[in-house]
């Protein structure tokens, strides 16, 4: 398979840099055919390093959350480091969740495209930790979020008490994981207690770029009402087999990556700096209590949000840096 220099270097980048990959360390890579090409410059990369490198190609998966195969699982813990690029999330599933409980260093990227990886993986990662866990700590201090934005967006989600997670870029240490390309500071509100409405006007997961804006009404820590265009209508149809579950407010995450652009994908889109995101489903990968094979991103543009009574972001400018 013909891999490009930028590609290469780029999974150079995340392999030794990124998950601090030693000589004779155990790495699985774990891919798609979708995501293929990407999965084999991560292996070579791997490789090069002189790790003792396995990639195991898995059929896709339906949705985002949904399990990878029993045999996967089983080696996704046998390994020091796992590397997910697959075209739906491994992020928030048991298997992950287990790996990382053994120990396990993982990166998952969902999705990701060559020009996302040489784009994205190129940022100052120690200047994107630093900013994340910032954030993270002024977040755990915080006993509620607000978040308004010129499309509409209005809503109020409790925190107190909830551990913020920093998806810095550097998992160099046992169990730590996170995507890449990465850069959020994100936690999960506690569970029955947002309120307001949420209007995705940026990119939402499985659905793409935001062309008619999706107005989603949050009651009790629900998505109650979704109303729109041909998004809100797709949207609709990934929450539908999933149940009320799947329309639980599961994340509250602000983008740091200042090299991140708007395209369409959420792996990219959500760490966005200047951006905010609110995500449905399955929270319990950020300590909270909804397990669903169902984690969907919605991107908000030019966010104005308050911690507390402390305005930490006006207008898409953030003034924890």
């Amino acid at each position: 398979m013909n891999i490009s220099a930028p590609l290469l270097s780029a999974a150079q980048i995340a392999v030794r840099d990124c998950m601090g990959t030693k000589p004779g360390e155990r790495v699985l890579i774990v891919t798609d055919e979708p995501m293929r090409t990407i999965g084999y410059a991560l292996w070579k990369a791997s490789k090069d390093l002189g790790a003792e490198v396995m990639l195991v190609e898995m059929l896709p998966r339906k949705t985002n959350g949904e399990e990878p195969p029993r045999e996967v699982a089983e080696l996704m813990k046998m390994v020091d480091v796992v590397l997910c690029p697959t075209s739906k999330s491994l992020t928030h599933t048991d298997s992950r969740r287990a790996a990382s409980e053994k120990g396990v260093r993982v990166a998952t990227l969902p999705g990701v495209n060559e020009e996302i990886m040489v784009r994205c993986m190129n940022a100052d990662y120690n200047k994107i930790a630093e900013r994340t866990f910032l954030l993270c700590d002024e977040l755990e201090k915080t006993s509620v979020v607000r978040v308004t934005a010129p499309a509409g967006t209005n809503v109020t989600l409790p925190i107190k008490g909830r551990k913020a997670h920093a998806s810095s870029g550097l998992f160099r240490e046992k169990g730590l994981w996170g995507n890449l390309p990465t850069g959020e500071a994100y936690l999960a509100p506690v569970e029955g207690e947002s309120q307001g409405v949420v209007v995705v006007d940026g990119s939402m997961a499985g659905v793409g770029m935001i062309t008619h804006p999706i107005t989603i009404v949050v009651k009790d820590g629900y998505a109650t009402d979704i109303t729109g265009g041909a998004e809100a209508k797709r949207l609709i149809e990934l929450l539908e087999p999933h149940g009320k579950d799947a329309r639980t407010v599961a994340e509250f995450g602000i983008g740091t990556n200042d090299k991140a652009i708007l395209t369409g994908l959420i792996i990219e889109d959500e760490k966005v700096m200047g951006t905010i995101h609110i995500a449905f489903g399955d929270n319990k990968s950020m300590g909270g209590s909804v397990r669903v094979a169902s984690h969907l991103d919605g991107l908000v543009k030019g966010p104005t949000v308050w911690f507390d009574d402390r305005k930490v972001m006006e207008s898409g400018k953030l003034f924890i840096v």
